[in-house]
């Protein structure tokens, strides 16, 4: 998604730099494919950029802002992670810390190869700054202006900000967390409801009721084996984070702390295949 991100900003005439170390060679290559330029470091790149936008998987989220303030970047930070709007405002808050400024982003869709196929959600005084960027990109820019009712969001960016105050650091955010928690959330209930099925020894009378009353299903409970060995390794994190959005909001955890556990069981590997994650699930001490 970041490599996708960063193609579209570059297609649009801006100079988009991005940080090898640390890296693999895959995302190497698909940076190279996208036509960025390494910089090497993010200490690198955060002298000699006015804005970072910041992909990574979110269990990386604060420790990529530490990286950035520890540099001194003075800029625009748009933080497009799948993390909590508490997570957000923490990120927004070291990154003052350093004398930048932050906008909160979500994106939702698949990487943008054409128009349509993603939306990057924006809050935040100066989320008007970052829609800019994108503009006549196939990235769709929505800017969420609005927050918590009857709350006070405090924090870097949204300090003195109560009620449904306008350009909230932590509602684009909040717009990921509650999409997030049915896509990925639903996923994981029906790998676990396959697996709890053939632990029981009765899978096939469950594919041939969901063939009856719920076609589609066993389809998409093989998509979500394929998406839990590739991704759900970043998953984990993400229901985590879901997790705690629900529960800063008076909701049970429940929900993303057992996706989490789905994505934290299923082997994270490409080559494994439904057997294996179902395997997995039910066999886990």
């Amino acid at each position: 998604m970041g490599a996708a991100v960063g193609r579209c900003l570059r297609d649009r005439g801006h100079v988009v730099l991005w940080a090898s170390a640390g890296r693999g060679s895959a995302t190497a290559a698909r940076a190279a494919a996208a036509g960025l330029i390494d910089a090497g470091t993010v200490t690198e790149i955060a002298s000699r950029c006015d804005v970072i936008v910041s992909v990574c998987p979110p269990h990386a989220a604060l420790e990529v802002a530490r990286e950035v303030a520890g540099a001194g970047f003075g800029g625009l930070y748009v933080d497009a992670n799948a993390i909590s709007p508490a997570t957000v405002r923490e990120v927004a808050a070291i990154v003052a810390d350093g004398g930048a400024g932050c906008v909160d982003g979500g994106i939702i869709g698949t990487p943008p190869v054409r128009p349509g196929f993603i939306r990057l959600y924006l809050s935040g005084p100066r989320a008007g700054e970052a829609r800019q960027l994108f503009e006549s990109t196939p990235v769709d820019v929505r800017v969420v202006d609005h927050g918590r009712s009857g709350a006070d969001e405090g924090g870097a960016d949204g300090a003195g900000v109560a009620g449904g105050g306008i350009g909230v650091v932590g509602s684009a955010s909040a717009v990921k967390m509650a999409y997030a928690s049915w896509t990925k959330g639903s996923a994981a209930l029906l790998l676990a409801a396959r697996a709890l099925a053939r632990a029981q020894g009765v899978e096939d009378v469950l594919l041939a009721e969901w063939g009856l009353s719920q076609p589609g299903l066993e389809e998409r409970s093989a998509r979500a084996a394929r998406s839990a060995t590739s991704k759900g390794w970043r998953w984990v994190a993400e229901m985590e984070e879901i997790a705690a959005t629900m529960g800063a909001a008076g909701l049970p955890e429940g929900f993303g702390l057992a996706a989490a556990e789905i994505y934290r069981r299923s082997p994270h590997a490409d080559a494994a295949g439904l057997d294996a994650v179902l395997e997995a699930l039910s066999s886990a001490s």
